[in-house]
Formats: C-alpha cells, structure tokens, sequence
C-alpha cells in the first residue's frame, strides 16, 4: 500500500507502467547530471580563459587594455567562447548536436553574443554607473556577477534552442532502434 496525503492506494504492482518508468526517469534525471557537470567542467575551463586574458589585458605587461575594461571584458568572452564552442560541441552535448554546424555554430554564438552582454552590462553599471573603478571591483562585476547571470543563460540556450539536433539528425540511430 502506498499513501498519498489522506488516501491509501494499493501499490503498483511489478510490470505496471508507472512502476516501468521509474527506472527510465532515474537514468534521464542522472544522464541530466552528467551532463551538467560536462557542461560545469568545459564552463570553468572556459572561465579561466575569460577570467585570465581579461586581467592580462587590464594588468599584465604593459596594460594592453588598463583603461577599457569593456573592450578587455568584450575579447576575453569572445576567445572563452570558442574554447566553449569546442568543448560544449564534441563532449557536454555531443549526442545532441546538430548535422547543420554552421547553424549551430551562429546560434551558439548568438547565444554566447547574449550572455557577453550580461557580464558586459554588468560590468559597465559597476564601473561607469555606480563609479566601483578598482580591479577587483572590475573582476567581481564581470567575472563574478555577469559571469554567474550568464551561465545560467547560456545553459538553457544550449539545452533548449543550440544542441537539439539529438543522435537522428547525426544519420546515428540509437542502439534500442536497431534491427
């Protein structure tokens, strides 16, 4: 017997289909997991890039960029995007990518275009509107901040608009279809 609130239901017994999929929601819910977790690894090698040329352009030799945090921020995103691109396409979402790469590929970067512009704004209010102009301030405002807003972002593009194309669209027909 199961109870549910104040009712009492009989168990469902072995074979049922709710009983069935159980196991089913188990491996999608830990095939979900994985996958996040792909997609946190290739995110951090990606923040390390962004995160690093960002600060070397601000303070390394030289400050090549010191005085334009927005355009550092601006081509610190863009070479972490396509270390993204590479390690979101052949590993976090590899059975889901599209045939089309080119069209993955722009919707990838307009995605990526997007969730620039989050750190981006985040990181323009912090220095040019509330006048927070120290690098750490710079850093926590794009890196921290803008960084986190767009994680978030840019993981329910990719799930939900980039990497649809499933094992189908591959010309790959999954093992349980096969005669």
């Amino acid at each position: 017997m199961t109870t549910s609130g104040s009712r009492t239901r009989p168990a469902d017994p072995p074979g049922s289909r709710s009983s069935a999929t159980r196991p089913g929601r188990t491996r999608r819910v830990g095939s979900r997991l994985a996958e996040l977790g792909k997609f946190g690894s290739v995110g951090a090698v990606a923040y390390v890039v962004d995160a690093g040329l960002f600060n070397l352009l601000l303070l390394g030799p030289g400050e090549l960029l010191g005085d334009r945090p927005v355009t550092a921020k601006v081509v610190s995103a863009s070479v972490a995007t396509l270390v993204a691109w590479v390690g979101n396409r052949y590993w976090t979402f590899s059975r889901s990518r599209r045939a089309a790469r080119g069209r993955e590929l722009l919707l990838f970067l307009a995605v990526n275009a997007g969730a620039m512009g989050i750190a981006v704004l985040s990181l323009a209010v912090s220095h040019y509107v509330l006048g927070l102009t120290s690098p750490l301030a710079d850093n926590i405002a794009a890196n921290v901040v803008g960084v986190g807003l767009g994680t978030v972002f840019r993981y329910v593009c990719y799930r939900y608009l980039v990497f649809t194309g499933g094992t189908r669209s591959l010309g790959v027909t999954p093992p349980s279809r096969r005669g």
